[in-house]
């Protein structure tokens, strides 16, 4: 199963928002920095209308989401890289991720401690941003030492590996992570022994307060994380309040839902998050169902059928014959299997179809 990390600076909302995510209080959420030492996990549910919908269609009562793992991530403070605070464990704990939720502080709260004595998300960004690039060239460096003997002696994938270092380093002593670095697929392979912090995709959580939620977009702390975000990381902000999505978790659906309601906000941000951030790992969902259940199954974007064949059981993908395909909103439009059929949205498709998100599948194999 796929990670994503939660991390930002000390106090920033990280484990509370951590709290609201896994629906638990598994994670410490106190006033004072280095609260979190050791990481917390949590599993995630991924929020899916479509599966309630199939579920009317299939006349079944179960369904079983797809998931993916959140770990809460201790604060970083600005030395990190050379060790300060926690920020050799914090570091190693970052590259077992498969990806990076960044959470930081929009809201003014005297009361709140702020490690850098101010609120300033986009300053907090850039703390954390220059120490995992610090990071990485010190990664880059390490790598080219192991590489040299390979190097003089001129070995063809040592030479075209120290090619795309050459590509990467000054990228990165640009102060640009390395996400927004254009390579082809294969150079990137070339730099995979690196570990690259900052080559991990990555979502912001802007986190405000809860009668700053449903004017979100006036807050300048948002507009200026929301920017920041787009222009030098390429990737989007997701606004939510994280001491609001911790209190939910104690509430039944239907009383969260109304809850944001009065305060006039539509989704909960924590949902919003969760999605994000399954696209953000590269993850689609396809879907089966039988007389017991409606499940979603993950798999990697340009996966073919064969391949999710095997997510189920690695005998349906060993003897893979066909899969029968129907999208999941032309099911749901025709109302019911039978008369998909007879309105010729069933499809059967080989082993080298690329899946698409959204599909249900029922697989044909022979073992």
């Amino acid at each position: 199963m796929l990670r994503a990390g939660i991390v930002g600076l000390p106090n920033v909302g990280k484990s509370t928002l951590f709290n609201a995510v896994t629906r638990s209080h598994k994670a410490p959420a106190e006033n004072y920095p280095f609260c979190t030492i050791e990481p917390n996990l949590g599993v995630v549910s991924v929020p899916d209308a479509r599966l309630e919908a199939l579920a009317k269609v299939a006349r079944v009562s179960t369904v079983i989401p797809a998931a993916i793992e959140f770990v809460d991530i201790a604060g970083l403070v600005k030395g990190a890289s050379q060790g300060e605070g926690l920020g050799n464990k914090f570091l190693s704990h970052i590259r077992e991720v498969d990806a990076i939720v960044q959470v930081v502080r929009c809201f003014e709260d005297p009361d709140i401690v702020h490690v850098t004595g101010g609120v300033d998300p986009v300053r907090d960004i850039e703390i954390i941003n220059t120490e995992l690039v610090l990071a990485d060239l010190e990664a880059l460096r390490r790598r080219r030492e192991r590489i040299g003997k390979e190097l003089k002696g001129g070995d063809k994938h040592a030479v075209a590996e120290g090619h795309v270092l050459d590509k990467i380093e000054p990228h990165l002593n640009a102060g640009n992570p390395a996400t927004t670095l254009p390579l082809a697929r294969e150079e990137w392979d070339l730099a995979k022994h690196c570990f690259l912090l900052t080559a991990k995709p990555t979502i912001f959580a802007a986190n405000v307060k809860e009668n700053e939620l449903a004017f979100a977009d006036a807050n300048p702390h948002v507009v200026g994380v929301r920017d920041y975000a787009r222009t030098h990381h390429a990737c989007d902000t997701v606004v939510l309040c994280a001491q609001l999505e911790s209190d939910l978790a104690d509430l039944s659906p239907d009383e969260a839902q109304q809850y944001l309601a009065e305060l006039g906000v539509k989704e909960s941000g924590v949902a919003s998050l969760i999605r994000s951030t399954y696209q953000l790992l590269g993850l689609r969902t396809f879907f089966t169902f039988n007389e017991k259940e409606v499940r979603a199954w993950t798999i990697r974007g340009g996966d073919t059928a064969s391949r999710a064949a095997g997510t189920i059981h690695t005998d349906f993908e060993r003897g893979f014959i066909k899969a029968e395909r129907i999208h999941w909103k032309d099911l749901v439009e025709a109302g019911s299997v039978g008369r998909a059929r007879e309105t010729g949205h069933y499809s059967h498709e080989g082993r080298d179809y690329v899946v698409r998100d959204g599909d249900v599948l029922l697989f044909k194999f022979n073992v």
